[in-house]
């Protein structure tokens, strides 16, 4: 007669991890461990389930078709436990416990805030992590947050079957230059100096196709992760910038002038995530329409229902 196998939640997760990241090193930097301590740990969760989960290909290792398997039915068993432990300390009739959320950096205080501070659960807690669009995704997969706000249009990755991803908005993306300096489009801006966001990522590649199709090389004078350190430079007349009109605060004294280009804003979940969670989409789904609402002046983020 087979033994039964027993899976250890832990290991699951390291799998699923590893499914969503791709690397024993990305894995292990994830769940602050040493790349040979989750190299172990698979191997041990190999010998629980008495099956090859690993192939070595060079100097990695990659998921057979038995570890694709399990890791994304890992996925479902996790959040299944998640659910089951809420249940039984009582959270189907209070939402409460942690729950963690991923936002993109304009995101932050224009959304997720908001969401947070119009829950009135007081035993449902809220961590939130600055997480760009390009790295949300893999974070949700891999089960390190629980909610994201990010944005599709400018992310190659095909969202998996059990990903539930709800529509917030739509962002415009602007041209902001120094006040008193008003430019009637991007081909004006061609000799202006220009503050970008850190290469690679995804405003800067924007920013420079755009200009590119205006028929000019941006000369960069700045590069900030920070939209408020980029919004200082355009107003002190340091430079003009392309950012989402999600990341202009009125309180910086520029100009803005929408541009032919818009990014939709979404928020995903795991499927069949519990009821804490999707009470922190359901806040979200109300700040997006808030903001809507209360947006200063053109252009302005648009919820999609009011599109």
């Amino acid at each position: 007669m087979m033994n039964s196998v027993t899976l250890n939640p832990w290991r699951l997760r390291l799998l699923s991890q590893l499914d969503a990241l791709g690397t024993v090193r990305a894995v292990a930097q994830a769940a602050n461990l040493s790349p040979s301590s989750v190299s172990q740990q698979l191997a041990v969760l190999e010998t629980e389930t008495r099956t090859q989960l690993l192939e070595r290909t060079g100097r990695r290792v990659r998921l057979t078709s038995a570890g694709l398997i399990l890791a994304r039915r890992a996925r479902s068993i996790l959040d299944q436990m998640d659910a089951v432990e809420a249940e039984l300390r009582g959270l189907s009739q209070e939402p409460s416990g942690l729950v963690r959320l991923g936002a993109f950096q304009s995101s932050v205080h224009t959304l997720a805030v908001p969401a947070i501070q119009g829950l009135g659960h007081p035993h449902l807690h809220v961590e939130v992590v600055e997480l760009e669009p390009h790295a949300s995704m893999p974070a949700l997969l891999a089960g390190e947050v629980d909610v994201i706000i990010t944005t599709t249009d400018f992310v190659e990755l095909p969202v998996p079957p059990d990903i539930d991803v709800v529509p917030l908005g739509q962002d415009p993306i602007v041209l902001v230059t120094p006040p008193g300096q008003p430019k009637g489009d991007l081909a004006a801006c061609g000799d202006e100096p220009w503050a970008f966001d850190v290469p690679g990522s995804y405003m800067a590649n924007l920013a420079t196709r755009l200009c590119r199709q205006a028929g000019f090389e941006p000369r960069v004078v700045g590069r900030f992760a920070n939209y408020m350190l980029t919004l200082r430079h355009v107003e002190a007349g340091l430079a003009v910038a392309v950012l989402p009109a999600l990341a202009v605060d009125r309180r910086f004294d520029v100009v803005t002038r929408e541009l032919p280009v818009t990014r939709r804003i979404t928020a995903a979940v795991r499927r069949g995530s519990r009821a804490a969670i999707t009470v922190v989409l359901d806040a979200l789904l109300d700040a997006a329409k808030d903001h809507a609402r209360t947006a200063a002046s053109p252009p302005a983020f648009q919820h999609l229902d009011v599109l």
